[in-house]
């Protein structure tokens, strides 16, 4: 068994050896990775910084003569993620510690997402107690907060660091007692507005024997189910929510990226797909709503949460960001439509009942929709019980007919 830990050696020898004598107490060994650019290492990491700059396509020198911190920092990120990857394929990385301010955490961190599902990841940093999700994106980085800052030994840090230490020596040398299925995975996405869909869906799948596992469509949710497929943990995909593509065509706070619905395409694995919640884009309170969308459709779900309504010209272009995403998937696929509404709230009598802009959606995947794609319409909402008991059959055969028998 071997910890990582990730550090600037040259600015926090002091506690880096402090938490690495925590561990070796504790009967685990310890690999140090030394991350610091601009001056010399307290004392003699496993992993060099010029070893970690080199991994990223630079050297120390460069860095030091450039002087520009963002650059080095982002540079020893990469290197820290190419150099955790091969430690543990190695075999010598069972997890991963880090200490640092602003500047740590990032590039740690990086290393951390690098890794797969699974490897304990935790990282004390003096950001830990603010918005912590460009540290943590959607990967399993658990982040423990300073307190004081990481500047020397004192009855705070040294308590927080072998907490930390402890902690990960706990998860490195127990394996955890959790049951590991000998059946098929799905990964199902599910919102507020689609929860009976994805819930009756869920149930139904479970009784015929597959594992499956639900994502909030929040942006994170799903960029970790498309991480997972990535990682070979999912055989198969219950595409329920495709919200986050509205999110980032038109601007929300819960976009998962550019890449959304192309990994299960992408590996191969069968995956149904259908339109939920496209009928809305995600903002924090209404007082945040850019000024832009002050005039628009706009609902208010919870005091944290205001909900905007696409317009028919949004919906046809999300439409065809779908269908162009399906069209190029190498895995068997297919698209239900709920033409009764995509939502809760897009039902007759709710507040985003539209019929133009539902049927700008349906018509562009119609049009847009490659013939070999098997595309089934139904005349319900996605929360009617046989649409998502259709959703879940479907996907059914096809994991049949992939070899996935549950």
């Amino acid at each position: 068994m071997s910890i990582v830990v990730i550090g600037t050696l040259d600015t926090k020898p002091e506690e880096i050896d402090f938490a690495r004598s925590v561990i070796e107490a504790g009967g685990v060994d310890v690999h140090v990775v030394d991350t610091g650019v601009m001056g010399e290492p307290g004392f003699e990491p496993d992993t060099a910084a010029a070893a970690v700059a080199e991994a990223a396509g630079t050297s120390l020198d460069a860095l030091r003569e450039a002087g520009d911190r963002g650059a080095a920092m982002t540079a020893m990120g990469e290197g820290a993620a190419a150099v955790a990857t091969r430690l543990h394929e190695e075999g010598v990385l069972d997890g991963v510690l880090g200490l640092g301010g602003s500047g740590n955490t990032s590039v740690t961190t990086a290393a951390m997402r690098a890794l797969p599902y699974g490897v304990p990841k935790l990282m004390v940093s003096t950001m830990a107690s603010g918005d912590v999700r460009p540290y943590v994106e959607s990967k399993d980085v658990m982040m423990l907060y300073s307190v004081a800052d990481i500047e020397g030994l004192n009855l705070v840090s040294r308590t927080v660091i072998a907490n930390a230490a402890l902690a990960m020596v706990g998860m490195v040398a127990n394996e955890p007692d959790v049951e590991v299925a000998e059946r098929p995975t799905v990964g199902i996405t599910m919102f507020g507005v689609t929860t009976p869909c994805a819930q009756a869906a869920r149930e139904w799948l479970g009784s015929e024997g597959y594992e499956t596992i639900v994502f909030h469509a929040t942006g994170t949710g799903g960029k970790a189910m498309e991480g997972l497929v990535e990682q070979g943990v999912i055989d198969g995909v219950l595409d329920v929510t495709t919200t986050e593509l509205a999110d980032e065509l038109v601007g929300g706070v819960l976009s998962a990226g550019p890449d959304r619905l192309e990994a299960a395409g992408r590996v191969g694995i069968p995956q149904v797909v259908s339109t939920g919640a496209l009928d809305m884009v995600n903002f924090g309170p209404k007082d945040d709503v850019p000024t832009e969308f002050e005039d628009r459709h706009l609902h208010v779900h919870n005091p944290q949460v205001t909900l905007m309504r696409t317009t028919p010209d949004e919906n046809a272009e999300l439409g065809r960001i779908l269908a162009e995403k399906l069209n190029d998937a190498t895995g068997p696929t297919e698209v239900v439509l709920p033409l009764g509404g995509a939502s809760m709230l897009d039902v007759e009598g709710e507040d985003f009942h539209d019929p133009e802009a539902d049927a700008a959606l349906f018509d562009a995947i119609r049009e847009t929709l490659d013939d070999d794609i098997e595309l089934v319409e139904m005349e319900m909402d996605i929360n009617d019980e046989e649409f998502a008991l259709t959703l879940a059959r479907h996907l059914d055969e096809l994991m049949r007919e992939a070899g996935h028998e549950p």
